[in-house]
């Protein structure tokens, strides 16, 4: 495998990858991230993706990582949250912290890997076990 050098990386015109690429840090002034964006209390606002920036990427699936950016002049404020939209999002939240079997509600959420909560995927375990720290 290649490695991605700045060469790679840097094409203003967008001939090589369909929308201009620059490297890591290196994006001109006017562009941002969506997490950028949503700092300044703003969202890309329906825009397609006007630039890209790449960098290598070391992990499990090597190769590179690309982040989109969009325009800052053609962003658009963030929507505020109404009183329904909050109420649906407590509605959410306490259903993620409800456990579907014995219905106790949590202070946390309960994991997806279980579906439910711990005492209902483990009913044979005593609870002293966990007590006792592992050590007899």
């Amino acid at each position: 495998m290649t490695s991605v050098t700045f060469a790679k990386c840097y094409d203003p015109t967008g001939s090589q990858y369909g929308v201009p690429t620059f490297p890591w840090r290196l994006a001109p002034d006017g562009y941002a991230t969506r997490r950028q964006l949503r700092e300044r209390g703003l969202r890309p606002g329906g825009q397609p993706v006007a630039a890209q920036v790449m960098r290598r990427h070391r992990g499990r699936k090597a190769g590179v990582q690309v982040s989109y950016l969009y325009r800052v002049d053609l962003a658009r404020p963030v929507r505020p949250m109404t009183s329904r939209k909050w109420g649906a999002l407590a509605l959410a939240m306490l259903a993620r912290r409800t456990c579907p079997k014995c219905h106790v509600i949590y202070s946390y959420c309960l994991p997806t890997s279980l579906g439910m909560c711990i005492l209902c995927a483990f009913p044979d375990t005593p609870a002293h076990v966990s007590e006792q720290g592992g050590s007899q």
